[in-house]
This record gives structure tokens, C-alpha cells and sequence, in this order.
């Protein structure tokens, strides 16, 4: 086997791995941020009935793991206020906090009135007060709501912590397995299958609005391309050539899908029009050309390709034309996703054996590595950029991790039943 076949068939290997059904979820954060500002989230009051969600503790997990603040244990509180005239900012001062949030959930019915109050606390100035209503089953989204309020008021750059991603998870079943395509809120709570399988499913991939997923099949034991509308379930085949039908990325106006083939010969980069299935071949030549990501403004496309001897970034029109590399530092650069604001680059860098998540300045072509672990792979950015999604490998299994793009706070959400792969952030 020839050393480009190798390479090729180690990130094939990479995604067909086993991993068990998502179930039990433990968010853990394993490193955090030494200039994180303190933040205190006291319990809210709740009067009627609670519901089966603490909004306080959603909201604290969401504000600590964005790595920018370190809320204080309730425990460490000196009082609990739920109203802004019954607050001691001195109580706060003296625990070292510069904000604060009190609040209150009123139950009604079916419904919960949910209002908060955020203040700095060296001044004593409100600087956000809030109320909604939602229904029972919106607690854990109402809390994901108030986070990234909070997030934003905060740092001046809008939350992602009401969002979703997507996932693959596998469960024996019958003496095999059962491969399932999952969508969940951004912590991984409240999870669904969209999709399922005897055979594998990979590289899920949202569009642009948020309604649909592409992503691979193989449950004709070969691939496929298939884009499945949420709202209905309803999914269409787009592309079943000879061969390898792998990768799909929605361009920036969810009309074209940039794919990998090798209906002609070694993989290569295509893109699709959805709309009349018209097929443009963007790159040729013997070399594996794969994993295909559209910059922000549709413009170009990023893609790895082992055209130099090893895997290494490429950029190339979308409209067609020539291919220029990225990158050049370490052995192996390899699923490179633009920012939403196209400014940087999430990849999977290999030196030494050790596969992590980095990130490139676009501007400067500057390299940073961020994760620490050995098999890190699948990163994808948080709609605001501040994070990235990503599978590690931790104890031989894989679970999921977020590390913020300064490298200064990672945490893992643990699905302690097996593992979990491929994950996408959504829009």
C-alpha cells in the first residue's frame, strides 16, 4: 500500500471508528482561563411549581465553559437575593465578584414567568433587566437564552450557547451496531435521532439557515449523499456516483454542495447545484482531494489534499481555477473550517504523532495549536467564533470537547455510555 493510499485510508478509518449512544451526559471543564472575570449567578427564587430544570445551574455551566468568566460556587455566597432592592454590594465586593444575576420563576399553569437582573457590582449599576415566559418544556432553552444575553452584554459579542450541534453516535444492537446522526442543544442535552443506520453515517454538515443536514450513508454498503430537511424528516439522495460520494459542505447560500468524488479516478472536489444536480469538478491530478469547506462569502473553498506528499491545506476558487496551500507547519493539516467571519481557520495540525485542534490567522498565515490531546479531530466553530467543537479521544473513547479559540479554557461533554463523533455546530 502505497503511503498517499495510507494517508487516505487513515482518515476514512478515523471516521468509520465504533462509538456507542450518546446517554448520561457530564460536562467537565479541564482547563480553565486565569483571567476569566468573576461573576456571581445567585439561585433564582421560584414560587408554584419548579419544573424540572435549575435555570442557575444551565446558566452557570454556560457561563463558565465559554472560558471569559468564573462564576462563584453558591456554597461561597454570603446571601441569596432575588430582588435588586434586597442586595448588599458589599456582600459581593467582599467575595471578589465584579457582576452579579438574581432573578426570579414564577410557575403558572403550564407556563413558568422567568425575570433576571444583572448588575455590576463595584458601582451597584443595573446594566440589564429581563423577563419572559415560556412553556414547561422550554426551561433548559430559556436559561440558554439568558446566557448569551448575559455573554453578550458582557463582552459585546453575541452567545452560542442557544444553539444546536450534530453528532454521530453507534449502539450494538442484534449483534451489530446501529449508527445514528443526533442533533442536541449546544451542551448536548435534549438529544434526538434524525437519522439511523445498520451502516455507518459520517460527516453531517448544516445548511446555512439551519433546517437541513447533509451528510454520508452507507446503507446500500456503499456511499451516499443525503440532505435531510429537520422539520419533516424528509431526506433526498443528491449523490450516489461510482466510487466515493464523501464530504459534503453547503455553500454560504445553501444552493451549491461542495463534495468529494472519485467517480473519475482518485478523489476529488466537486461542487453541486442542488437545484439541477449540475456537476463542476474543481480539482484533478492524482493526488486525494477531500474534506471541501466554503469560505464565508462563497468565494473559495479550503480542502486537504495530499498533492504535496502529505496532507496539507489548499485554497481554490469556487468558481474554479488554481489551488494555493495553507499551510506549512507540522506533518499533517487536515479539515480546515472558516470562522464566520472568515478571519481564522479551524484544522486538525499532526506533528509527531500527536494530532491536535489549531487555528489559523488568516491574515498573518500564524498557526496557534489549542488542544493538548493526541487524537483530536472534526473541529467546527461556534456561530460567534469564540469556540470550537471537536472530538477527542480520552481514556480510547471518543467523547466531545469545546476549547475557546485563545486556547485558555477547554471543557468535555462526556456521554458516559460510549462515545461520540463527527460534530457539527450549527449556524
Amino acid at each position: 500500500m502505497s503511503l498517499v493510499t495510507k494517508t487516505f485510508c487513515f482518515g476514512l478509518l478515523a471516521a468509520l471508528l465504533s462509538v456507542a449512544q450518546a446517554e448520561g451526559l457530564t460536562i467537565e471543564i479541564t482547563k480553565g482561563s486565569q483571567t476569566a472575570v468573576p461573576i456571581a449567578i445567585v439561585p433564582f427564587a421560584q414560587q408554584g411549581a419548579a419544573g424540572n430544570v435549575k435555570l442557575t445551574d444551565v446558566i452557570n455551566s454556560d457561563l463558565a465553559g465559554s472560558g471569559f468568566f468564573k462564576t462563584l460556587a453558591e456554597e461561597d455566597m454570603l446571601t441569596r437575593p432575588s430582588e435588586p432592592e434586597k442586595v448588599n454590594f458589599r456582600d459581593w465586593q467582599v467575595l471578589g465578584q465584579d457582576y452579579m444575576v438574581i432573578g426570579q420563576v414564577v410557575g403558572n399553569g403550564g407556563s413558568f414567568n422567568i425575570q433576571f437582573h444583572l448588575f455590576n457590582v463595584h458601582n451597584g449599576q443595573l446594566l440589564m433587566g429581563y423577563k419572559l415566559t415560556v412553556g414547561g418544556n422550554e426551561l433548559r432553552r430559556a436559561a440558554h437564552h439568558i446566557s448569551d444575553l448575559i455573554y453578550e452584554k458582557l463582552t459585546g459579542r453575541k452567545g452560542a450557547f442557544n444553539t444546536r450541534i450534530a453528532y454521530v453516535t453507534s449502539a450494538a444492537r442484534g449483534g451489530g451496531k446501529q449508527y445514528m446522526l443526533q442533533v442536541a442543544d449546544a451542551d448536548g442535552y435534549n438529544p434526538r435521532t434524525i437519522a439511523e443506520s445498520p451502516e455507518p453515517i459520517m460527516a453531517p454538515a448544516w445548511s446555512p439557515d439551519g433546517s437541513k443536514i447533509a451528510y454520508v450513508s452507507f446503507h446500500t454498503k456503499r456511499s451516499e449523499i443525503f440532505v435531510q430537511t429537520l422539520a419533516t424528516g424528509q431526506r433526498q439522495s443528491v449523490s450516489s456516483y461510482p466510487g466515493i460520494n464523501g464530504a459534503p459542505a453547503f455553500s454560504p447560500d445553501g444552493n451549491r454542495l461542495a463534495i468529494t468524488l472519485s467517480k473519475d479516478g482518485s478523489p476529488d472536489i466537486y461542487v453541486l447545484n442542488l437545484a439541477n444536480r449540475n456537476l463542476t469538478r474543481l480539482t484533478s491530478g492524482l493526488s486525494i482531494d477531500t474534506e471541501p469547506s466554503w469560505s464565508p462569502d462563497g468565494s473559495s473553498i479550503v480542502f486537504t489534499s495530499d498533492q504535496g506528499g502529505k496532507p496539507q491545506l489548499y485554497l481554490i476558487p469556487s468558481a474554479g481555477g488554481r489551488a494555493t496551500r495553507l499551510t506549512f507547519q507540522g506533518d499533517y493539516n487536515a479539515r480546515g473550517r472558516f470562522s464566520a467571519d472568515g478571519r481564522s481557520l479551524a484544522m486538525v495540525n499532526g506533528n509527531g504523532g500527536r494530532y491536535r485542534i489549531a487555528m489559523m490567522d488568516m491574515a498573518s498565515r500564524t498557526v496557534n495549536v489549542l488542544s493538548d490531546g493526541n487524537l483530536d479531530e472534526s473541529p467546527s466553530f461556534a456561530p460567534n467564533g469564540s469556540m470550537i467543537l471537536f472530538s477527542a479521544n480520552k481514556g480510547g473513547r471518543s467523547v466531545l470537547s469545546v476549547v475557546s479559540t485563545d486556547g485558555a479554557m477547554q471543557q468535555k461533554l462526556d456521554f458516559q455510555s460510549g462515545g461520540v463523533r463527527e460534530p457539527a455546530w450549527a449556524p
